[in-house]
Formats: C-alpha cells, sequence, structure tokens
C-alpha cells in the first residue's frame, strides 16, 4: 500500500505543477489522477512511462493483498475437508465445495500472474513488455464467471452451516489475513463473508488498471494492442455478468451493525425548485443520498455537499398514475439541443484542426474549455424521462432521466435492497458527514459523463449506419404483448432509435425484424424488452404516457474491430433470464455515399429523378407522392414517423413493388405498417444516383448556410434553390411542404421541424464520393460537423415560409421583407 501512496504523492506533485502552469486540465476518469498533457517531448514520454510504473506498482501491492486474502480462505479448507471423512466431521464434503468453489483456481491464477510481474516491476526498464501478463489473465477469467455463478448459494450454505455448526461460525468468523511483505501489520481478522466477496471486487479493479495502463502506454508499444484485447475482454465479461459488480468498498455502520456498502452511483439531473441541477447520487446498501460536488481549493481533497438522503426502509416509488402532476419544467427545444449539438461538432473540428496544425495548446485548452460547456449545458438540459422517489415520511424528489433504461437500472437496484429486512433511521449531523466524507473515496463514476473529459486517443466512436436484425426472444414466464426498442449512445446521452412491432400473447415472440440506425460518435448498443400495456388508466401524470413494463434490458459495446465487417454478426444479449437474439453488421458513412445506380432502368430506385419523371410524364415522382399520401393519411400522428426505423423486409419488399410497378402497389400501401412507408421513402432518396439537392451545389450549400449575414444568406440559399433542375426542386418543395404539415402535429406525434432535418438532411445533401476523398482522411468529428451542416440547410428551408416555385424562377434576385 505504500507504493500505492507514494504514486498518489508523485501525481499530486504533478497537479501542483500542472495547476501552476495551464489549468483546465482534464482529469482521467479511471482513478481520478491528472492527466498529464503534452507538453515537453521527450520529458512527456518519460513522464508516461514513469506513469506505467506507479499504476503498475499500486496494482501490484493490491495485487499481493488480493493473493494473501485468498490464501487465508483456503487455510481452513484443508482441515476441514478431513474432518468431513471422520465420526465427527463439521462440514459434508459437498458443503466445503459448494463455499469453497473455484477458490484454489482463482488463487493459482493469481499468484503465477503476481510471480511473473513482480520481477518485471521492480526490475523497471522503459522497453519492459507485459501485455502478454494481462492478456493471459483476461482470457482465464471463465473461471471468475464459474465463481460468480456459484456466490450466492456459497454465501447462503456458508450462512447455514454457521448456523447449525458452533465450529464453523468460530472459524468463519475470524479469518486471519497476513499483511503485506513491507506493512507493519502481521495479519488482521477478516469474516469470511467478506472474503468471499473479493474476487467479484477484483475483476472490476482488473478493468480499471487496464484503462489506466491504456491510458499512458504509446500505441506503439509492442503493449498496446494485447492490452487493448485484455480490457475488451474484461469489459465484454463484465457486462455479461448479471450480478450487480460495482466495487462496494466498505463505507460506514449500517444502524442494524452491518457494514454499509456503496452498490451503485452516478450522475443524474434533480428538478430541485423548477431548475435543473446536476447530482451525484450514492445508493447504499440502506439509504440514497443525493449530494453535489463542493467547488474546492487546489490541493485540496474535493468533498460533496448532502442535499438529501432518503433511507431505503422509508423509499417508496410512486405509480405513475398516483405521482402528483410534475411541477412545471421548462422543456427545451429539439431545435436548441440540436442546435448545442452542432456548435460542439464545430469545436470538435477546430481542435483537431488546431492539433493537425500543431496549434498553442492554451488555443487548444480554450476550445476545450469552451467544449466542456456546451456539453455540460446538453448533459442538464437534453434528459425529459421523469424518474420519482418519494420518502413516505413526506417529501418527494424528481430526476430527469435521458433513458428508461437507466431509470431501470436504479429502480431495480433499490427494490434487490429493499427485499432485505431494512430499517428506517435518522442520521446524525456526525453520521451524515462520515457517510458524505466516504463518498469521495469510494465512488465508482469518477467524472461527468461529457465527451470533453475523454482522452485524444480514446475511440471517437462510429459514424454511419448500424443494421440491426433483432429475431427473437425466449425465457418469458407466461404469456405477454411484447416489444423491442433499441438505443444507442450520442454526445454522452442514448437515444431510441427503433422499436419492434407487438407480437401479442406470446411466450416466444418472433419479431425477425431489421432496421438501419444512423450512428453520431456511437458506442453502445442497448436492447430493452417490453411488456405492451393497453390500459389507459396507467397515464403517467409526469409526461402523460402510458408506462409499458419493461421486462429485460441489455446493453453490449460497439467494438469498431468486430463490427467493420462485410457480413452480418449474430449474438445473444441476456437479461434477467430472458434471451434476446439479434444480428448486426455496420457500414461507415463513406460506404453509405457509394450510391449504386440501378441495374433495371425500367425501375424507380437508383435511377435519376429526371429519367423517372420523364418516363411517367410526372413532376413529382409517383413513388414520393404515394409514400407522402399514405404518410398524411394515417401515419401523421404516430409518435416518432420517419425516426422510427421500419422493418427492413416490408421495405424491400416496396421497393420490389415500385421498382416493378406492380398493379398492386395501392393496396399493398394500404395494408403496411407505416414505419416501413415512412421507411421506403427515406430509402428512394437515399438510393438517387445523386443526391436530391446535387453533387454540384453542395459546396455552395455548405458555404451559404455559413453565412452569418440573413440577407445574405437569404439570397444565397434561394439562388441556390433556383440552380437545381427543375425536377429537383419540385420534387424538393413537395417533400418541404409535407414536413412541414407532418411538424404540426408534433405535440402528438414528438416530431418538430429539427427532429426531421435531422432525418432528412444527410439523405437529401451529401458530399460527392469526390468531395468526400479528402474529408475520410479527416476525423470522425468533421464528418459529424458536416452532418450537422447539411441539417441545418434542410432546417432552414423548413423555418422559411413558403417558397413558391413560381415566384422562385421569377425572381432573378430574391429579397424577402423578413430580412
Amino acid at each position: 500500500m505504500e507504493e500505492e501512496e507514494e504514486a498518489i504523492g508523485y501525481l499530486d506533485k504533478v497537479l501542483e505543477d500542472e495547476e501552476d502552469s495551464e489549468p483546465g486540465t482534464p482529469t482521467s476518469p479511471g482513478l481520478g489522477f491528472p492527466f498529464l498533457a503534452s507538453k515537453k517531448g521527450e520529458r512527456d514520454a518519460g513522464k508516461g512511462l514513469e506513469m506505467r510504473k506507479l499504476v503498475l506498482s499500486g496494482f501490484l501491492a493490491s495485487e499481493e493483498i488480493y493473493i494473501n486474502q485468498l490464501e487465508a480462505l483456503l487455510l481452513p479448507m484443508k482441515p476441514l475437508k478431513a474432518t468431513a471423512t471422520t465420526s465427527q466431521p463439521v462440514l459434508t464434503i459437498q458443503q466445503i465445495e459448494t463455499i469453497f468453489y473455484k477458490i484454489q483456481d482463482i488463487y493459482e491464477i493469481h499468484k503465477e500472474f503476481y510471480d511473473s510481474l513482480c520481477p518485471k516491476v521492480q526490475q523497471w526498464d522503459s522497453q519492459v513488455t507485459l501485455g502478454h501478463l494481462f492478456q493471459k489473465l483476461a482470457s482465464q477469467l471463465g473461471v471468475y464467471k464459474a465463481f460468480v455463478d456459484n456466490y450466492k448459494i456459497a454465501l447462503e450454505t456458508a450462512e447455514k452451516c454457521s448456523q447449525n455448526n458452533n465450529q464453523f461460525q468460530k472459524i468463519s468468523e475470524e479469518l486471519k489475513v497476513k499483511g503485506p511483505k513491507d506493512s507493519k501489520e502481521s495479519h488482521s481478522s477478516v469474516t469470511m463473508e467478506a472474503l468471499l466477496y473479493k474476487p467479484i471486487d477484483r475483476v472490476t479493479r482488473s478493468t480499471l488498471v487496464l484503462h489506466d495502463l491504456l491510458k499512458h502506454t504509446p500505441a506503439d508499444h509492442p503493449d498496446y494492442p494485447l492490452l487493448q484485447d485484455a480490457l475488451r475482454i474484461s469489459q465484454n465479461f463484465l457486462s455479461s455478468i448479471n450480478e450487480d459488480i460495482d466495487p462496494r468498498r466498505t463505507a460506514v455502520t449500517t444502524p442494524k451493525g452491518e457494514t454499509r456498502q456503496l452498490v451503485k452511483d452516478g450522475f443524474l439531473v434533480e428538478l430541485s425548485e423548477g431548475s435543473r441541477k446536476l447530482r451525484h447520487v450514492f445508493l447504499f446498501t440502506d439509504v440514497l443520498l443525493c449530494a453535489k460536488l463542493k467547488k474546492s481549493a487546489v490541493g485540496k481533497h474535493q468533498q460533496y455537499d448532502c442535499k438529501w438522503y432518503v433511507p431505503l426502509a422509508d423509499l417508496v416509488f410512486p405509480a405513475p398514475e398516483e405521482s402528483e402532476p410534475c411541477p412545471q419544467v421548462h422543456a427545451i427545444p429539439d431545435h436548441e439541443l440540436e442546435d448545442m449539438k452542432m456548435k460542439i461538432s464545430v469545436i470538435k473540428s477546430e481542435v483537431q484542426k488546431e492539433k493537425a496544425s500543431k496549434g498553442q495548446s492554451r488555443a487548444i485548452e480554450r476550445l476545450k474549455k469552451k467544449m466542456f460547456e456546451n456539453e455540460f449545458w446538453l448533459l442538464l438540459n437534453s434528459p425529459s424521462i421523469p424518474f420519482r422517489i418519494h420518502n413516505r415520511n413526506g417529501k418527494s424528489y424528481l430526476f430527469l432521466l435521458s433513458s428508461d433504461y437507466e431509470r431501470s437500472e436504479w429502480r431495480e437496484a433499490i427494490q434487490k435492497l429493499q427485499k432485505k429486512d431494512l430499517q428506517a433511521f435518522v442520521l446524525s449531523s456526525v453520521e451524515l458527514q462520515v457517510l458524505t466524507g466516504s463518498c469521495f473515496k469510494l465512488r465508482t463514476v469518477h467524472n461527468i459523463p461529457v465527451t470533453s473529459n475523454k482522452d485524444d486517443d480514446e475511440s471517437p466512436g462510429l459514424y454511419g449506419f448500424l443494421h440491426v436484425i433483432v429475431h427473437s426472444a425466449k425465457g418469458f414466464k407466461q404469456s405477454a404483448n411484447l416489444y423491442c426498442t433499441l438505443e444507442v449512445d450520442s454526445f454522452g446521452y442514448f437515444v431510441s432509435k427503433a422499436k419492434t412491432r407487438v407480437f401479442r400473447d406470446t411466450t416466444e415472440p418472433q419479431w425477425n425484424e431489421e432496421f438501419e440506425i444512423e450512428l453520431e460518435g456511437s458506442q453502445s448498443l442497448r436492447i430493452l424488452c417490453y411488456e405492451k400495456c393497453y390500459d389507459k388508466t396507467k397515464l403517467n401524470k409526469d409526461n402523460n404516457e402510458i408506462v409499458d413494463k419493461i421486462m429485460g434490458k441489455g446493453q453490449i459495446q460497439l467494438d469498431p474491430q468486430a463490427v467493420q465487417t462485410k457480413n452480418w454478426h449474430m449474438d445473444v444479449i441476456e437479461m434477467n433470464g430472458i434471451k434476446v437474439e439479434f444480428s448486426m453488421k455496420f457500414s461507415s458513412r463513406d460506404m453509405s455515399l457509394k450510391r449504386t445506380p440501378s441495374k433495371k432502368q425500367t425501375g424507380v430506385f437508383g435511377v435519376k429523378i429526371s429519367v423517372v419523371t420523364k418516363r411517367e410524364r410526372s413532376k413529382v415522382p409517383y413513388i414520393v407522392r404515394q409514400c407522402v399520401e399514405e404518410v398524411e393519411k394515417r401515419g401523421i400522428e404516430e409518435v416518432g414517423i420517419y425516426r422510427i426505423s421500419g422493418v427492413a423486409t416490408d421495405i424491400q419488399a416496396l421497393k420490389a413493388v415500385f421498382d416493378a410497378n406492380n398493379k398492386d402497389i395501392l393496396v399493398m400501401l394500404s395494408d403496411m405498417d407505416i414505419n416501413a412507408i415512412a421507411g421506403t421513402l427515406k430509402l428512394y432518396f437515399r438510393e438517387l444516383p445523386e443526391p436530391l439537392l446535387t453533387d454540384r451545389l453542395y459546396p455552395a450549400f455548405m458555404e451559404g448556410i455559413a453565412l452569418s449575414d440573413p440577407a445574405a444568406k437569404e439570397n444565397c440559399m434561394m439562388h441556390l434553390l433556383r440552380s437545381l433542375p427543375d425536377p429537383n426542386l419540385i420534387t424538393f418543395l413537395f417533400l418541404l411542404e409535407h414536413l412541414k404539415r407532418v411538424a404540426e402535429k408534433e405535440p402528438i406525434n414528438k416530431m418538430s421541424l429539427h427532429n426531421l432535418a435531422t432525418v432528412f438532411g444527410p439523405t437529401l445533401l451529401r458530399p460527392s464520393e469526390v468531395e468526400s476523398k479528402g474529408h475520410l482522411t479527416l476525423a470522425s468529428d468533421i464528418w459529424s460537423h458536416d452532418v450537422m451542416a447539411q441539417v441545418q440547410v434542410l432546417l432552414y428551408y423548413l423555418q422559411h415560409p413558403p417558397i413558391s416555385y413560381t415566384e422562385l424562377k421569377r425572381n432573378t434576385l430574391y429579397f424577402s421583407t423578413d430580412v
């Protein structure tokens, strides 16, 4: 442990140096250590290696303690086994094997790892390689899976045996753990229950260390790919275990005399006195604590301020329909949230440019500070899903979350703890101080979840299209009306992107539906499985929506290497005993730009719009008119119309019928799911050989939308419309009026002009392949900036007063009295 303290001391010193020279350096998410800004070439590389050694020596010290703990657990196993075959056994062989299941294997794995790592750290030199050791350790995680699956039974068996046998009770209450070699303590006493928890704690610790090691290992170091692989294996392992594996380190004692442990923590937005506040919420085994991080002087330990706490024995979740009406929340319009995303993207690309041109680090810091402020605003203002907590003795508290997933995670974690025999209590001011004081040390979520807290070498996420087929689900106990939703992360929070149809009255739904989801720097995919509720009385007073019941939920990391293959990749997400089977494949933005001309010139998909309108003798292609008419007839009030993906097989069927100019088109349209029709329209525009607003004019649209002067912008944007070929212009104006009519129903369908611009902008307006060749070598942030500008162009026309074709053509220069 002394080595760990030395490491922290060294880092405090670095922090002071950094503070003197350049403020605003982001902190590392791993262990709350300062991130060392690149400044002085070789010295910096040296510091990186020094950091590597510090991270490793700290880990080595804790690995020694862990091995001693496993040894202490194994110590009584041999004598217990010896008595098991005598006439007076303390425990049966089966009980011994259940309690000590896999401990010997885990001990041997870690002993071998420690013995290999120790000499490398002690005889340190900059060329040392140890990635293979971590990779091997990660490859043996299967033993932990077996241990975790047995953990609950092991605890229950140990408890039963203690109650039935005095001798075993004495043994299990006081196991002697050897102190580290260099410490003054020769040993300490620990209970068997506490030691049995150690392996669960350990996996999380190893994952954190891998994060830190990777951060301070140069990308060209031979260890880098091995550590990356070890981290991927460890993270996949962690997400595959249903048991909540947060590091629950000991805090203070609960009223029942047991050890109070931290189970879960994270940043949530609380609605307090009518305004949004960012809080750090801590869930302990018997209490929920809502805290705020105090601003503290440099060098001092940061502290938390307790805003309120509710003992879990007093905590209740009001049923949605029972909760009192929500206080008036100032909801931020979608377009403001999207504008902010655009600002962030612009700043990101400016940071990339500064870095590429070796710009001043002060300029980069300034940009990063601005980015943090904007992302913080987004984090605070985007959540809208109500999560209410009530203290049965009085007050209610309301959080706003960005996803049903988080709401259900917090609710489940609390309800799981409430199954235990909990007592109500009041904390004295001293007890509250001790508890709040422990939060900083115990927290597992170190940083506000904004991307400016990430280091530059962290994955920027995926930009492009994720194709997902949701096949089926198993494991339901009774028949129900079931559906799934898909969410991906975007700008630090999760957004719902697709929803399967409701499969009625079944225990084995077979959806087999394919969706195409646009990714904006996404790193995770979530699948939530719901039971549909048709009971109108179950309205949530906080947001007037019927609450469907979550049956299960799961999340997977989108690993760029694994996803970016041309073939479908099949996977299963396990959730509360339910297994959902799905497949996915990914196509990057540059792939999606390659528009493939139709092989059939008689078709409409992939054929020039001028060819189709000439052949049909129409001004607007028949497919556009029919899809628009159908959406306006029965889809204009559909929640998420155009945003929620239609089923890919239905879309392909409609595509084939339109391409063949089949007589049954109208019958088929009237029977088809409305999201599939909306999806067919989007696909038509996406598969045009060139985008509707043309390759030739793309650069001019990008320049026009960036103009600051309203009159100049108006003139330019109208001139560009006039420059379009007639079939393109007339079709664009037709679509524009349709989208405005859809947005008029926003209170019902939740689709604002801005939402619609986000869906259609990048489809109607894209750089040509030639244009984009240069772009593809740049960072994905610049891509993201491009997409935002495409959205802004369409939004400009959607927010403009009606544009008439004849007026437009009559004016050579276009002046508007509004400007």
